[in-house]
């Protein structure tokens, strides 16, 4: 079974985020889900963003690469949304990832370094008419097609944090396929 590090997305770590973590964790894996807003969390992306610039990305992401190093480094890295921006340089960068699960974005392979870990296997879901998802679709392209052991699956619909059942933009039967498609992912790295 995998060990996950789940970065939340930038309404905070909500219930639906919670309830996607107990999901894999049914399935035998451990999840971990950081905090990185001290508890808070925000009813719009508006309000998490006007947090993150409050606090600061740099002080954020630092928070999220102090759990990582706390847990070692068999680990596979998987953000939602927000979450990404924290999970994917990790799982980019540090030695002994065993794997990556993008949710809602992803980010052109290159702000890391030259090209995708071979050796990281990676798996990227998003809706096809998400306006946020559409920016970050080019890079999702460009890392699967640079990299052997990489998936991106496109999901027919306009939400963007779909997977979270807490929030209105929840998607039941595109989120139980995601967990299908992450669940099999996971017990493969």
């Amino acid at each position: 079974m995998a060990e996950v590090l789940l970065y939340h997305h930038i309404q905070g770590l909500t219930d639906g985020v919670r309830r996607f973590a107990d999901e894999l964790r049914g399935s035998g894996h451990t999840v971990h889900t950081p905090d990185l807003f001290d508890g808070l969390t925000f009813d719009s992306l508006d309000e998490g963003f006007g947090y993150v610039r409050e606090v600061g990305f740099d002080k954020i992401r630092e928070r999220g690469a102090a759990v990582a190093d706390d847990l070692g480094q068999e680990l596979v890295y998987a953000g939602i949304s927000f979450g990404v921006m924290i999970a994917q340089p990790l799982a980019q960068t540090r030695p002994g990832a065993r794997g990556a699960v993008f949710l809602h974005s992803c980010l052109p392979v290159t702000e890391f370094g030259d090209a995708w870990p071979d050796e990281v296997p990676a798996q990227i879901h998003g809706k096809d008419s998400d306006e946020f998802f559409d920016e970050d679709l080019p890079a999702a392209r460009d890392l699967v097609d640079s990299a052997a052991g990489a998936e991106l699956f496109v999901y027919p619909g306009d939400q963007h944090l779909f997977t979270d059942s807490s929030l209105d933009a929840y998607d039941p039967q595109a989120s139980a396929l995601v967990l299908q498609r992450v669940q099999a992912f996971l017990a493969e790295v």
